[in-house]
């Protein structure tokens, strides 16, 4: 049966289910079926459009290919005629083409480059373009000498030279003529394309109206070219250097900033290349360059710099090595003075290493620090007005060149006698709004980025100054021949130092500490503020040293108190340690580290002086009971763990066995043994153990015993002799280091002065040539003398050897191997003056010093004594060096037995002592307690207080003291006279420990 309406109806017809299932399609199913089928209607239409694309893309291909192969018939029927030249331009890139056409024009038809038809003219600039593409890839290609030939007609002869070179310009000019030098190997000097090449970077700089944008190119693209001097033979790289117009660098059309922050620019190898290839080209006229070029030759020289890692140009066996010289020393034993400088709170993250430069490359670098560049740098720059772009470039000398810093400050420094040291200060820094009373917020703002540099070249050069130079010059007025001028005056020392103080201070304490941390300086490059933070600690440490030694400051113009409550400061300060605390045996924290963690212990441990003494004191007997209570011992409270018996007549050897290895952080129970052998009465409470300290320390730093000896203010240091670096001599350190460290910690004045070199070796801090004058005058003015010697060195016939002699015998030491045969000469002087300082302070002694300093540090945490200096340190140790104040002292007297304030006897003693001198009181305070020097807190910080008993009524007897407990005991006098002449007869008979 033939349906009514055909097989398609039916196909379209729905179909009706009549059985008894129904369907179970969900509507989702419904959905789903009908995207599919979109879906695939879609896909269809994709691939029948891709299809016709593709078909209309070949068309095309095979239609180009016609007219190109219809193009080079007619172009091969007349090269030279407007038709070839416009088949040529159409036809794009062929390089047998274009060499067809140059040879044919180079050969018999040049005067058509002189056309000046229009269609000329536009066909000659799409052609030239054309050859430049073609020369930048295949530079020694056999047609590459025509298409350069061609170039430079165009270029220096055509009347429409400036019309061709600007479209060149806007078409990668420089950059073309860049890749096509850089493909040439750096060995193929004779190869002929290299002279048209040196012609065409040189043919524009005739253009006045765009020599600006012509140089400037030339400095990113072709400057920047590895080994360029080594790639042109001498006569090309001559005329080269001779045409290079750098007069004209102050009319480069793009700011410094944006021309080293290009891409082109942006690897660093690019500005260590245009680095190394200005210091062969520029240096040599320096004299010509007009004073705005020479200051844009600096910046740009200066921000390359500043753009490249720490460490990028030097020799790759020094970026291993922390940076070493002979000026910054710890105490190694080692021919070779070193120290480590700690970069950073957080190990050193590297960037991607930069590839290995050619030695000849490194070679060019190293002439930028040299003294030699510097000189002619310096001398060139005295005709300049503005002083700013060199202190960029010097100061970026310092940061991308560590190891060489110290011969670069050291060139500006000697520059003009100091005369550039002046000028930084008189005319940047002085003015600066950096570092003002009023002003020390916002120090890290992008706002201050210019007056940064000023300031910290001055630092370095003035800290790098201070390096050399004595006493005698620091307080030099430059009236006497005797010693060279203080590059800045002590006024302009007050005002500076105040400056770096306020700085110093805010990055400490106000600035944001992660800023600090990871900040890097506005313009600086790779500067980080910490390291900012590093150079000002170091240098207003090297002039608060010069000023504790002789004061040139006012008073309070170190200290900071206007700006913190001292309560609030003590309290954190106490907590931040207690917080700070680690286990025995973890690693010891760096001052860097403290400072990040805790800004107040930052403050203390690198600018202690910024706080009063006394409050540092506080902080510093804070934290004893800190650590005293991490121990479970209470300083209220004496109970004794340990109990030690000692023979009076061999006190020093008793204690030393029986204590070397015993907690003295502990109370310890002292138990005397007399000449007959019994134990002495008497129950310790503390004070029998104070007098056990104060005796064993008489003895131990007695100069007969030969561990230590005195210079000539009577202050000690340990003994340099063989014998003392034996095991058992250095045990003995160890012990007196741990007995003197007890006394720090009980509080216990000790009467004993020490030379304040080693005093500095408890701080941690290096000893330079003005140390020498507290172990050995003798050899310090010599040092002087040579140091200021007119003539020539060598006439003294001096070498790098110092001598000795121990028990009799003399002997040589070499300063540096070899050093017998190195004579001293006018510019090793100065190298030959520290390393002979070095070794008489820190060579000599360092076994017997680093024994005392682990005892000593088994007692006290290194970081809490770097809260003094040398000084305050001696004061913390048996006292201020003062007159005795009685009114202080009366007002802190207790009284016993029949005594009050009022009594009789009482009355004449305090009548009697108000009248005696200054020795008389010391020697009653040394007679009563001990230690002649009163407590540097006043004497309501002596502990016990000072006491007076009273001891019977004998007026015969001489008063007596008992040491141990601050106590003086006192019969009954009734008669001033009496009483002052048996006082006196006490004192000065020096009457012993009383047990009644």
């Amino acid at each position: 049966m033939i349906p009514l309406f055909g097989d398609e109806h039916i196909r379209r017809r729905k179909e009706i289910n009549l059985g008894g299932n129904r369907s179970h399609s969900s509507h989702e199913d419904i959905l789903l079926q009908a995207k599919a089928q979109r879906s695939q209607r879609h896909d269809q239409k994709r691939r029948q459009d891709s299809a016709a694309r593709i078909q209309a893309w070949w068309r095309g291909v095979l239609q180009l290919r016609s007219v190109r192969q219809d193009l080079r018939r007619i172009f091969a029927q007349d090269v030279t005629s407007l038709v070839g030249l416009r088949c040529l331009v159409l036809i794009g890139t062929d390089e047998k083409l274009l060499g067809a056409w140059s040879n044919a024009i180079m050969n018999e038809a040049q005067d058509v480059l002189f056309n000046s038809e229009p269609s000329w003219r536009v066909l000659l600039r799409r052609t030239a373009y054309l050859l430049l593409r073609s020369i930048a890839t295949w530079p020694q290609s056999e047609y590459a000498l025509a298409h350069l030939n061609i170039l430079c007609l165009l270029l220096s002869r055509s009347p429409f030279a400036d019309e061709y070179l600007q479209y060149l310009l806007n078409h990668n000019f420089y950059r073309s003529i860049g890749k096509a030098v850089s493909a040439i190997p750096v060995e193929a000097k004779t190869s002929p394309s290299l002279p048209p090449l040196v012609e065409l970077i040189t043919a524009p700089f005739t253009k006045s109206d765009i020599i600006g944008r012509c140089l400037e190119d030339a400095l990113v693209y072709v400057l920047t070219i590895p080994l360029l001097p080594n790639r042109l033979p001498l006569h090309l790289l001559t005329s080269l250097s001779a045409r290079l117009p750098l007069t004209s660098l102050h009319l480069m059309p793009t700011s410094i900033s944006d021309i080293v922050d290009c891409s082109y620019l942006a690897p660093p190898e690019s500005k260590i290349h245009l680095l190394a290839n200005l210091a062969v080209l520029t240096p040599p006229r320096y004299a010509k360059l007009t004073p705005a070029a020479f200051e844009v030759y600096l910046q740009l020289t200066a921000a390359l710099m500043n753009n490249l890692p720490t460490h990028a140009l030097e020799p790759p066996e020094n970026k291993r090595e922390i940076s070493r010289n002979w000026a910054d020393e710890d105490d190694s034993d080692d021919d070779t003075p070193k120290v480590a400088i700690v970069t950073s709170f957080e190990p050193a993250k590297l960037s991607t290493p930069l590839p290995e430069l050619d030695k000849r490359t490194r070679t060019r670098l190293q002439t930028l620090p040299s003294p030699q560049h510097l000189n002619i740098l310096l001398t060139a720059a005295q005709h300049h007005t503005s002083r700013l772009s060199l202190i960029s470039f010097c100061f970026a000398l310092t940061t991308v060149w560590p190891t060489r810093r110290d011969k670069v400050l050291g060139t500006a420094v000697a520059f003009n006698g100091g005369g550039l040291v002046r000028e930084i200060y008189r005319l940047y820094v002085r003015s600066s709004p950096l570092g003002r009373d009023d002003e020390s917020n916002g120090l890290t703002s992008s706002d201050r980025a210019d007056a940064w540099p000023p300031l910290l070249f001055l630092v370095d050069l003035y800290t790098q100054a201070l390096l050399t130079m004595g006493d005698d010059e620091f307080f030099s007025s430059g009236m006497s021949n005797s010693a060279p001028r203080n590059p800045l005056t002590v006024d302009e020392l007050t005002t500076f130092s105040r400056k770096l103080l306020n700085i110093a201070f805010a990055l400490y304490w106000r600035e944001d500490p992660n800023n600090i941390q990871r900040g890097g300086v506005p313009g600086l490059g790779y500067l980080k503020w910490e390291d900012v933070r590093e150079k000002l600690t170091k240098c207003l440490q090297a002039i608060h040293v010069r000023d504790s030694r002789r004061p040139f400051t006012p008073t309070g113009h170190w200290l900071v108190t206007s700006q913190v409550d001292m309560a609030t400061f003590v309290q954190a300060a106490v907590l931040e340690e207690r917080n700070l605390a680690v286990p025995e045996g973890a690693r010891m924290l760096s001052k860097r580290q403290i400072a990040y963690m805790s800004p107040r212990l930052g403050i203390l441990n690198n600018i202690p002086f910024a706080i009063p003494f006394e409050v540092r004191v506080s902080i510093f007997r804070h934290f004893v009971v800190n650590d005293m209570g991490s121990r479970g011992v209470d300083m209220h409270e004496f109970r004794a763990r340990n109990r030690v018996t000692v023979r009076r007549s061999s006190l020093a050897q008793d204690g030393f066995d029986k204590l070397q290895d015993v907690d003295l952080h502990v109370p310890i129970a002292i138990t005397f043994i007399d000449q007959f052998g019994n134990e002495e009465a008497g129950i310790d409470g503390g004070g029998v153990f104070k007098e056990f300290l104060t005796s064993l320390c008489k003895e131990v730093f007695d100069t007969d015993r030969g561990l230590w000896l005195a210079n000539k203010k009577n202050e000690l240091y340990p003994a340099p002799h063989s014998l003392a670096t034996e095991r058992h001599s250095l045990n003995w350190y160890r012990f007196i280091g741990r007995i003197l460290g007890k006394a720090l910690y009980e509080g216990i004045l000790i009467d004993v002065a020490f030379a304040g070199f080693f005093l500095a070796k408890w701080l941690g801090k290096q000893s330079f040539l003005d140390d020498l004058a507290s172990l050995d005058p003798d050899l310090y003015n010599g040092l002087l003398f040579l140091k200021h010697y007119t003539g020539d060195p060598e006439d003294l016939s001096l070498n790098f050897t110092a001598a000795e002699e121990e028990f009799g015998v003399a002997r040589t030491v070499e300063l540096i191997p070899n050093g017998s045969n190195i004579a001293v000469s006018k510019e090793n002087r100065l190298q030959y003056i520290y390393l002979v300082s070095h070794y008489r302070l820190s060579k000599q002694i360092k076994r017997q010093s680093e024994a005392f300093f682990e005892g000593l540090s088994e007692m006290i945490d290194p970081k809490w004594l770097r809260m003094f200096n040398q000084q305050e340190l001696q004061i913390l140790l048996g006292g201020v060096n003062a007159p005795v104040d009685l009114e202080n002292l009366r007002q802190h007297t207790n009284y016993g037995g029949l005594y009050d304030d009022h009594e009789t006897t009482i009355e004449l003693f305090w009548k009697v002592v108000n009248s005696f001198d200054h020795e008389q009181r010391r020697g009653l305070l040394r007679f009563a307690t001990s230690c002649s020097r009163p407590p540097l807190l006043g004497f309501e910080a002596l502990v016990p207080n000072f006491a007076i008993r009273d001891a019977g009524a004998d007026e015969n007897r001489l008063p007596t003291a008992s040491t141990c407990v601050n106590l003086l005991k006192l019969p009954r006098y009734q008669n001033e006279t009496v009483l002052r002449e048996k006082l006196l007869q006490a004192i000065n008979s020096n009457a012993g420990f009383d047990l009644s």
